[in-house]
């Protein structure tokens, strides 16, 4: 990370331990006070002028460039759309291992994002140098539970592999299902892993709760904080859903509503910043407007781990449950405080392991019937996965040959574009007095990003 500081702007570039490229530029007042903050995102929204034209069946394989980090989201958040675009049904078993893939890979991010990218702020402190307050650090701090992760993610993303043939750019998704069948000796060997995940994600939540997070209880009640709205993806009984399900768009105040997922235009706006390569969606629906002011936000709502956690009635695994209702006794619902993101991640993980080893006990997730007959064809689809970072939307059109006429793609990331801007913003008004700046002030402003894992 380079910072240059001047009499009236700070400057933060590159925002360091993100899975993207972003800065952050601060201006102060003539007494040393924070005027502005605004957070530059280098995200380029060219894929969805670069499909035009392609055969629909190609974009699953073309889109899951769009992020090396979650390919399958992007992957089975387009076949959903194609499949809609020319009417095909999925059969079940070809439904429920893409469901597999896609929560095999929830877990495997989940376990980047904790270790490799958040814990150095609270193991190593948001205070110590730089040069130790990353994923080295940690290594070396314990290095034993270092390489228990390494091997964990290693055994997720091979599993991946092993099965799916690619773990970044994955193919096995195709137009009306799934690309090969699930054998017996596949499903006992992927239990046998996902177990050995369960119980270290177990290990994990525990471990952030008891020792991670509780010096940090006071900061998250003021560092970042912001209120909004929240949006994620439940099923017909109000349960966290991430493969699919109604979108459940919350107010800051708890109310809801319940929308289909073809219908996102009636509830969602894109809006255009002059600051930013990305577009900010809002609340339509709340016929509010847009305003990012801290005060009086307007149409704002955040996606991600945490909007799911406070959208979602229940968790429909037992551990994962407990989990929550243990976060909401202690956190209420909405939950608001912004580095609350890393313990909802954390729930999601065990989630997204109890939830997998659920997949595949249940016996049909072997029949070979996994792939319908597709005829291409004139139409318009929209398919919607949870990606680790937050409601992912993917909306084709196709003409009579099944080719791409318009494309439009709401990535998990794009949602918070707005949120982040006003976490940071709230956070340097709170830290920065009187010219008063350093590293560890700079470094908190940046958690205040790191949260949403941008």
């Amino acid at each position: 990370m380079t910072t240059s500081v001047n009499s009236k702007i700070i400057n933060i570039a590159p925002l360091t331990r993100i899975e993207g490229h972003a800065s952050i530029a601060i201006k102060l007042d003539d007494d040393g006070n924070v005027a502005d903050s605004k957070v530059h995102f280098q995200s380029l929204r060219g894929f969805e002028k670069f499909v035009e034209g392609k055969p629909a069946e190609e974009l699953p394989r073309i889109v899951n460039r769009i992020c090396g980090i979650c390919p399958w989201h992007h992957h089975l958040a387009s076949n959903k759309a194609v499949d809609r675009c020319f009417g095909a049904i999925v059969p079940p078993a070809g439904r429920k291992l893409r469901e597999l893939m896609q929560t095999i890979s929830h877990a495997e991010d989940k376990l980047l994002h904790f270790f490799f990218l958040a814990a150095a702020d609270f193991v190593i402190g948001p205070d110590a140098d730089y040069a130790v307050r990353n994923v080295i650090g940690i290594a070396k701090a314990n290095p034993e539970l270092a390489q228990k992760v390494v091997q964990m993610r290693f055994k997720a993303k091979m599993m991946l592999e092993k099965f799916a043939g690619k773990a970044i750019h994955p193919v096995a998704g195709v137009t009306g299902g799934f690309a090969k069948p699930m054998l017996a000796e596949d499903r006992k060997q992927m239990l046998a892993d996902m177990q050995e995940i369960l119980d270290f994600a177990l290990y994990t939540m525990e471990l952030a709760k008891t020792q991670v997070f509780p010096p940090y209880l006071e900061t998250v009640k003021t560092l970042g904080v912001i209120q909004t709205g929240f949006l994620g993806t439940v099923d017909d009984d109000g349960a966290m859903n991430l493969y699919d399900g109604k979108l459940r768009l919350m107010k800051a105040d708890g109310s809801y509503t319940d929308f289909e997922v073809q219908d996102y235009t009636d509830y969602l706006a894109e809006q255009v910043v002059p600051w930013s390569y990305g577009k900010f969606p809002y609340a339509k629906s709340w016929n509010e407007g847009f305003s990012l002011d801290l005060d009086a936000p307007k149409g704002i709502y955040r996606s991600n781990c945490l909007a799911r956690i406070n959208v979602a009635d229940t968790m429909t695994t037992p551990k994962a449950q407990a989990e929550l209702e243990e976060f909401r006794e202690r956190f209420g619902r909405p939950a608001q405080a912004t580095l609350l993101y890393h313990w909802a991640r954390l729930i999601e993980m065990v989630y997204a392991c109890e939830h997998a080893i659920d997949l595949l006990n249940d016996p049909e997730i072997t029949d070979p019937n996994v792939r319908a007959e597709v005829t291409p064809g004139a139409g318009r689809g929209v398919g919607c996965v949870e990606a680790p970072r937050g409601t992912l939307i993917h909306d084709y059109s196709t003409d009579e040959n099944g080719l791409i006429t318009r494309a439009n793609m709401i990535v998990g990331t794009t949602h918070n574009l707005g949120p982040i801007n006003m976490s940071v913003d709230q956070a340097a008004r709170s830290l920065i007095h009187e010219g008063n700046v350093d590293e560890g002030i700079l470094n908190k402003i940046e958690m205040s990003v790191r949260a949403y894992d941008p």
